[in-house]
């Protein structure tokens, strides 16, 4: 195998490494993002909740 055979490999190995992990932290962000949504659903789900709460001890009084 010559010199430049072997570069040519060296290339592709770094440029499949790259493409890896490039895919690896597109499912990482991916992940981290729909954790956030999760997040502020909960939070909203829970704001009015005690919204609903509050409304209903007023008119139950």
């Amino acid at each position: 195998m010559g010199m430049q055979d072997q570069m040519k490999d060296k290339a592709k190995q770094a440029a499949d490494k790259a493409k890896q992990a490039a895919g690896k932290a597109k499912d990482e962000a991916s992940q981290r993002a729909s954790k956030g949504r999760e997040r502020a659903d909960d939070e909203t789900r829970r704001a009015q909740q005690e919204e609903q709460d509050r409304f209903d001890m007023d008119y139950d009084a």
